[in-house]
């Protein structure tokens, strides 16, 4: 059973955990839960879209979403496995952590936790069944691990200008992109690229640009082996420092530590 067929399944049980590990490379679309999701991204990358923001979860993380947020969830590359836990919800107002979304760096006990569960693919668990207590342990360790959110975001909007203007630059990251010369390239001030940017996605010019080069680079890194030099000027660094102090700023990790994990 995939994932999307799976989905009428997930809230039929409402005291239960549903399991599913899939590997796969697809576009669930807008849908919602009435249990919490834990989901751990496995050798590739994944994208939750909620309202106009784009969160991006590389390999060796997890994501939370609470009950009864509506998303879309795209997997990226066709070698992620997705291995996610739908949680009951009932005991969700405990604790902070289970109503809000966030992605987290993945621990190697967290990881070993969930790979274990694989025991219980395509299945509801519940109380009645062996090890229960295993898995009601794995969702209360979630809140005292050592959760500093990964905040990779990237805004989406419905303006027209400015989808071209972002259309634009994913285009031509590779190339030297300032504010006066993607202004000049569309033929408005700076000041008025400057309020169009915060007025439609809420970053500066600089903000965003960063955050689709990272994003960029981030898939190259997991879906490629070019060097890493060879991607840093892909995505429009002119040195190695300069894009290795970037991405650990947007990931906690260097290039090189990435592709190592």
């Amino acid at each position: 059973m995939g994932l999307i067929a799976a989905l009428p399944e997930i809230d039929k049980q409402k005291n239960s955990v549903f399991v599913m590990h899939e590997k796969s490379e697809k576009l669930i679309p807008l849908h919602k839960h009435t249990k919490g999701q834990l989901s751990y991204v496995e050798g590739g990358i994944a994208y939750i879209t909620i309202d106009y923001r784009t969160y991006v979860v590389p390999a060796r993380h997890y994501f939370w979403i609470p009950q009864g947020m509506e998303h879309i969830l795209r997997i990226g590359y066709s070698a992620t496995v997705l291995r996610s836990l739908y949680f009951y919800a009932q005991e969700d107002g405990t604790n902070p952590f289970y109503g809000k979304l966030g992605i987290y760096p993945a621990s190697e006990l967290l990881i070993q936790m969930i790979n274990y569960t694989e025991r219980w693919d395509g299945r509801h668990v519940s109380n009645k069944d062996e090890n229960f207590e295993f898995l009601v342990a794995l969702k209360n360790i979630l809140p005292q691990l050592n959760n500093k959110a990964l905040p990779i975001i990237l805004p989406t909007t419905d303006n027209e200008q400015m989808q071209k203007i972002i259309r634009y630059l994913e285009k031509n990251m590779g190339e030297r992109l300032t504010l006066k010369i993607v202004s000049s390239r569309f033929n408005i001030s700076e000041r008025s690229m400057s309020r169009l940017f915060q007025s439609t996605i809420q970053l500066s010019f600089l903000q965003f640009l960063k955050t689709i080069r990272m994003v960029k680079a981030i898939e190259m890194i997991l879906k490629t082996q070019k060097p890493i030099s060879n991607i840093a000027y892909e995505v429009g660094y002119f040195t190695i420092s300069s894009f290795s102090d970037a991405f650990q700023e947007f990931t906690q990790s260097r290039p090189t530590d990435f592709r190592r994990k």
